[in-house]
């Protein structure tokens, strides 16, 4: 009979699989129910499919890179930890459209098939991600833990870090509201007053958010930001936030034949929701 360490390995790569899976449905349910998701998988291009894998697959190795589960990880562990995220949330993807029959292999063709699997698994992907790293508790060893801690802040404390995780959590939150019609009905019926207002209140919660609510990983003990960085940081994660938000309205067709103010207006009424993914959902998944 193999000893418990023998065993160990296998126990906590199971369980690290179950937190993932548990992740990957606790944020990717409410693309799940969203018709447009579906209509978008019907007709996007296998252009656009390409696109999403490898969009996703460049969000899961910086995502592990910069928070993963094992900071002291090399880049060929990363990669391997992506793929194998990337397939969890293709076969989840799969199992749960087929589960919600919004896949049928006798009346609906492969690339239709192919397109709802894809848009599906993007956002899935990122949950097995965040929470195979994030649900579970630290088994390791007290010094180990501290020094894989402080690796992980040494590396959350460049720019690239900050860019993306602030792009996973943008694309976590507003991911689950970007197909839907409610933001381009918004966008269009918003003078540039309301535009005005909801710029302002998305860079005043990112303020709060990273500097005054006392999130943990929001600081370290003791930081005093001066204008300078709350500006920079602030800045940041709100050109992140448009930029997802443009990014996630682009794919899902919610751009095509509008003009140039309605395109401004949607990205900046999804660009709240995105905000709060790039701030809040920073300090969240790190």
């Amino acid at each position: 009979m193999p000893s418990n360490s023998d065993q160990r390995p296998i126990v906590q790569s199971l369980q690290e699989y179950g937190r993932g899976i548990a992740g990957g449905l606790l944020f990717s349910f409410p693309l799940l129910y969203t018709m447009e998701v579906w209509w978008t998988g019907f007709i996007a291009s296998p252009f656009q499919l390409i696109l999403v894998i490898v969009f996703t697959f460049g969000l899961l190795l910086g995502y592990n890179r910069f928070a993963g589960m094992h900071p002291e990880a090399s880049w060929q562990d990363v990669v391997v930890d992506s793929v194998e995220e990337l397939g969890i949330g293709f076969l989840l993807s799969l199992a749960l459209l087929i589960m919600l029959r919004r896949v049928d292999f006798h009346e609906m063709s492969i690339q239709e098939i192919m397109g709802k699997v894809v848009l599906e698994a993007m956002v899935i992907s990122i949950g097995v991600s965040v929470g195979t790293a994030q649900l579970g508790m630290d088994n390791t060893g007290t010094s180990e833990a501290g020094d894989g801690k402080a690796l992980k802040k040494e590396r959350q404390a460049g720019l690239a870090s900050l860019l993306v995780l602030g792009l996973c959590g943008s694309v976590l939150i507003g991911g689950n509201v970007a197909p839907t019609e409610e933001v381009l009905v918004i966008g269009v019926e918003s003078n540039p007053g309301h535009i005005l207002a909801m710029a302002l209140v998305s860079l005043a919660l990112s303020v709060l958010i990273l500097f005054y609510s006392d999130f943990e990983g929001s600081r370290t003990k003791n930081y005093q930001a001066n204008f300078f960085t709350i500006a920079q940081q602030t800045c940041v994660c709100y050109l992140v936030a448009l930029s997802s938000s443009a990014l996630l309205l682009w794919f899902f067709g919610r751009l095509d034949g509008a003009s140039l103010w309605t395109g401004f207006a949607q990205t900046v009424t999804l660009g709240v929701l995105c905000s709060l993914g790039t701030s809040a959902g920073r300090l969240i998944i790190n």
